[in-house]
């Protein structure tokens, strides 16, 4: 039951480490230790965060299979003055992890939300792939299935600007073979494991990637940089 009386809370959307505990910010730590319940993605990996950061404040999910219903029971809860974090298991909430319809219910009620700045593997695969970053399309995940896969790519083979994507590690072979095939030999970067030890950048013609991967059975967490058409493409008036 709302009490009409209460000073509604706030809802903090905080990112955390996608690999280096060293990008953590000092007003993320904060947030996180002042707030009243912490919805997290998984309560394993962000308990597991803030006992490494002395933080003892109450965790509950928040994740794909129960957000619509979860999301609801803490725009009550901040309705009624609690003020509430939302993580991921790691980098900015919202950013292809859930997050999106707390803000939206949040919004739609009239509440407050506040984006700390933080990690988020796009910006530091993008700036330090070499590919143009004046302009960039964040495509997230492409379709898992070949046949989707490749008509989005087909939607996206005449845009002039760079395209970004995340991949999963068992899908990257399919989904390098399926770029050049549909957007051609274009120059890209791959980005592995960012910020992480075992931090890699494979950059050159999406082929010298496939080459330098072939045969091996590439693990961790994947960003794919690809060049945006070529000029003379754009040009022409393709759509």
């Amino acid at each position: 039951m709302t009490n009409t009386n209460a000073i509604p809370g706030t809802i903090y959307l905080v990112p955390t480490p996608i690999g280096n505990m060293g990008d953590i910010t000092a007003r993320a730590v904060e947030v996180l230790s002042t707030v009243e319940i912490i919805a997290c993605e998984d309560t394993r990996v962000s308990g597991n965060l803030v006992k490494k950061l002395g933080i003892s404040q109450k965790l509950v999910s928040y994740h794909e299979f129960n957000e619509r219903q979860r999301a609801e029971q803490l725009v009550e809860s901040v309705r009624n003055g609690t003020n509430i974090a939302v993580v991921t298991d790691g980098g900015s909430p919202g950013i292809s992890d859930p997050a999106y319809r707390i803000v939206r219910a949040a919004i739609d009620s009239g509440l407050n939300v506040v984006a700390l700045p933080g990690p988020c593997a796009i910006i530091p695969a993008l700036t330090a792939s070499g590919l143009p970053t004046d302009r960039f399309f964040f495509e997230g995940f492409l379709p898992p299935k070949e046949v989707a896969r490749k008509k989005r790519l087909s939607q996206l083979r005449s845009f002039p600007h760079t395209l970004v994507f995340y991949e999963s590690p068992h899908r990257v072979h399919k989904t390098l073979a399926d770029a050049l095939d549909v957007l051609g030999d274009r120059e890209a970067c791959l980005a592995r494991e960012i910020t992480k030890k075992f931090e890699q950048f494979v950059r050159g013609p999406i082929s010298r990637i496939m080459a330098e991967l072939s045969g091996r059975n590439v693990k961790g967490e994947i960003v794919l940089v690809i060049g945006g058409a070529p000029k003379e493409r754009f040009e022409t008036g393709d759509d």
